[in-house]
Protein backbone atom coordinates (compact mmCIF):
# COMPACT_ATOMS: atom_id res chain seq x y z
CA UNK A 1 0.00 0.00 0.00
CA UNK A 2 1.24 3.48 -0.84
CA UNK A 3 1.08 5.87 2.15
CA UNK A 4 2.84 8.87 0.61
CA UNK A 5 1.00 12.17 0.62
CA UNK A 6 1.79 14.66 -2.15
CA UNK A 7 2.05 18.33 -1.19
CA UNK A 8 -0.35 20.36 -3.33
CA UNK A 9 0.18 23.70 -1.58
CA UNK A 10 2.43 24.89 1.25
CA UNK A 11 1.80 28.31 2.79
CA UNK A 12 4.24 29.81 5.30
CA UNK A 13 2.45 30.92 8.47
CA UNK A 14 5.39 31.85 10.71
CA UNK A 15 9.17 32.06 10.35
CA UNK A 16 10.98 32.26 13.68
CA UNK A 17 14.34 31.85 15.31
CA UNK A 18 13.69 28.22 16.27
CA UNK A 19 10.81 27.04 14.09
CA UNK A 20 9.07 27.70 10.80
CA UNK A 21 5.38 26.85 10.50
CA UNK A 22 3.57 25.92 7.29
CA UNK A 23 -0.01 25.05 6.47
CA UNK A 24 -0.01 22.40 3.80
CA UNK A 25 -2.69 20.96 1.58
CA UNK A 26 -1.82 17.38 0.68
CA UNK A 27 -3.26 14.84 -1.71
CA UNK A 28 -3.84 11.52 0.04
CA UNK A 29 -3.13 8.21 -1.71
CA UNK A 30 -6.89 7.83 -2.33
CA UNK A 31 -7.01 11.22 -4.12
CA UNK A 32 -8.74 13.13 -1.31
CA UNK A 33 -7.29 16.44 -0.06
CA UNK A 34 -6.35 17.09 3.56
CA UNK A 35 -4.70 19.88 5.58
CA UNK A 36 -1.53 19.51 7.58
CA UNK A 37 0.09 21.96 10.03
CA UNK A 38 3.84 21.40 9.78
CA UNK A 39 6.57 22.73 12.06
CA UNK A 40 10.12 22.67 10.70
CA UNK A 41 12.84 22.54 13.36
CA UNK A 42 16.60 22.11 13.33
CA UNK A 43 17.97 18.71 14.30
CA UNK A 44 18.87 18.39 17.95
CA UNK A 45 20.85 16.27 20.39
CA UNK A 46 20.39 15.10 23.96
CA UNK A 47 23.04 13.80 26.34
CA UNK A 48 22.63 11.30 29.15
CA UNK A 49 25.68 12.35 31.20
CA UNK A 50 26.56 9.69 33.76
CA UNK A 51 29.00 10.52 36.55
CA UNK A 52 31.64 8.16 37.95
CA UNK A 53 29.34 7.45 40.92
CA UNK A 54 26.58 6.33 38.49
CA UNK A 55 24.35 9.37 38.74
CA UNK A 56 23.03 11.30 35.76
CA UNK A 57 23.05 15.06 35.37
CA UNK A 58 19.65 16.70 34.95
CA UNK A 59 18.56 20.28 34.37
CA UNK A 60 15.63 22.00 35.99
CA UNK A 61 14.25 24.75 33.77
CA UNK A 62 11.10 26.64 32.90
CA UNK A 63 9.32 25.64 29.68
CA UNK A 64 6.98 28.35 28.38
CA UNK A 65 4.75 26.12 26.17
CA UNK A 66 3.67 23.99 29.12
CA UNK A 67 3.92 26.79 31.70
CA UNK A 68 5.94 24.82 34.22
CA UNK A 69 9.36 23.66 35.28
CA UNK A 70 10.72 20.44 33.82
CA UNK A 71 13.53 18.09 34.74
CA UNK A 72 15.48 17.14 31.61
CA UNK A 73 18.81 15.85 30.41
CA UNK A 74 21.07 18.37 28.62
CA UNK A 75 20.03 18.99 25.01
CA UNK A 76 20.26 21.52 22.24
CA UNK A 77 19.99 22.39 18.57
CA UNK A 78 22.53 21.30 15.98
CA UNK A 79 23.96 24.53 14.57
CA UNK A 80 24.80 24.99 10.89
CA UNK A 81 28.04 23.21 10.02
CA UNK A 82 28.10 21.13 13.21
CA UNK A 83 27.94 17.36 13.41
CA UNK A 84 25.63 15.81 15.99
CA UNK A 85 28.65 14.70 18.02
CA UNK A 86 30.18 18.20 17.98
CA UNK A 87 26.86 19.59 19.18
CA UNK A 88 26.73 17.04 22.01
CA UNK A 89 30.24 18.05 23.14
CA UNK A 90 29.36 21.77 22.94
CA UNK A 91 26.04 21.44 24.76
CA UNK A 92 27.60 19.33 27.52
CA UNK A 93 30.18 22.08 28.06
CA UNK A 94 27.72 24.98 27.86
CA UNK A 95 25.04 23.49 30.07
CA UNK A 96 26.94 21.32 32.59
CA UNK A 97 30.58 22.48 32.35
CA UNK A 98 31.67 18.87 31.80
CA UNK A 99 33.50 17.09 29.01
CA UNK A 100 33.34 13.36 28.44
CA UNK A 101 36.13 10.85 27.88
CA UNK A 102 33.53 8.63 26.19
CA UNK A 103 30.63 9.80 24.05
CA UNK A 104 28.47 7.14 22.41
CA UNK A 105 25.50 7.53 20.08
CA UNK A 106 22.54 5.59 21.46
CA UNK A 107 19.65 6.29 19.07
CA UNK A 108 18.02 8.79 16.77
CA UNK A 109 14.31 9.58 16.78
CA UNK A 110 11.67 12.03 15.63
CA UNK A 111 10.34 13.92 18.65
CA UNK A 112 6.76 14.27 17.39
CA UNK A 113 6.40 13.29 13.71
CA UNK A 114 2.69 14.10 13.63
CA UNK A 115 3.52 17.80 13.25
CA UNK A 116 7.29 18.41 13.27
CA UNK A 117 10.37 17.16 11.45
CA UNK A 118 12.63 17.61 14.51
CA UNK A 119 15.11 14.72 14.63
CA UNK A 120 17.01 14.18 17.85
CA UNK A 121 20.07 12.05 18.50
CA UNK A 122 20.64 10.68 22.00
CA UNK A 123 24.17 10.25 23.32
CA UNK A 124 25.49 8.77 26.53
CA UNK A 125 28.53 10.51 28.04
CA UNK A 126 30.81 8.88 30.61
CA UNK A 127 34.21 9.64 32.08
CA UNK A 128 33.09 13.17 32.92
CA UNK A 129 35.62 15.82 33.87
CA UNK A 130 35.22 19.54 34.50
CA UNK A 131 36.01 21.56 31.36
CA UNK A 132 39.06 23.79 31.28
CA UNK A 133 37.66 26.19 28.68
CA UNK A 134 34.06 27.14 29.42
CA UNK A 135 31.93 27.97 26.39
CA UNK A 136 29.43 30.81 26.75
CA UNK A 137 26.03 29.76 28.03
CA UNK A 138 22.85 30.76 26.21
CA UNK A 139 21.73 34.10 27.63
CA UNK A 140 18.06 33.07 27.67
CA UNK A 141 18.56 29.82 29.56
CA UNK A 142 18.11 29.62 33.32
CA UNK A 143 18.98 26.12 34.43
CA UNK A 144 19.69 24.46 37.75
CA UNK A 145 21.80 21.31 37.62
CA UNK A 146 21.12 18.29 39.78
CA UNK A 147 22.23 14.69 39.76
CA UNK A 148 19.99 11.74 40.35
CA UNK A 149 20.61 8.05 40.80
CA UNK A 150 18.86 5.65 38.45
CA UNK A 151 16.43 4.74 41.23
CA UNK A 152 15.59 8.42 41.80
CA UNK A 153 15.21 9.05 38.05
CA UNK A 154 12.89 6.05 37.59
CA UNK A 155 10.82 7.25 40.55
CA UNK A 156 10.61 10.68 38.85
CA UNK A 157 9.18 9.06 35.72
CA UNK A 158 6.68 7.06 37.77
CA UNK A 159 5.49 9.98 39.91
CA UNK A 160 5.35 12.45 37.00
CA UNK A 161 8.26 14.64 38.13
CA UNK A 162 10.03 13.72 34.87
CA UNK A 163 7.71 14.03 31.85
CA UNK A 164 10.05 15.09 29.06
CA UNK A 165 10.10 12.38 26.38
CA UNK A 166 13.82 12.49 25.53
CA UNK A 167 14.61 12.26 29.23
CA UNK A 168 12.23 9.36 29.83
CA UNK A 169 13.79 7.52 26.87
CA UNK A 170 17.29 8.19 28.23
CA UNK A 171 16.37 6.95 31.71
CA UNK A 172 14.95 3.71 30.33
CA UNK A 173 18.10 3.26 28.23
CA UNK A 174 20.20 3.88 31.37
CA UNK A 175 18.19 1.18 33.12
CA UNK A 176 19.24 -1.35 30.45
CA UNK A 177 22.90 -0.53 31.17
CA UNK A 178 22.45 -1.48 34.82
CA UNK A 179 20.95 -4.96 34.36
Amino acid sequence: MNFEEKIVKSEPRYNGAIIDVYQQTVKLPNGELANRDVVLHQDAIAVLAITDDNKAIFEKQWRAPIKKTTLEIPAGKVEAGESDETTAIRELNEETRYQADNLKRVAGFYTSPGFTNEYMTLYVATGLKQVITKLPQDADENIQLMSLSLTEALAGVTDGTIEDSKTVLAIYYWQTLNK
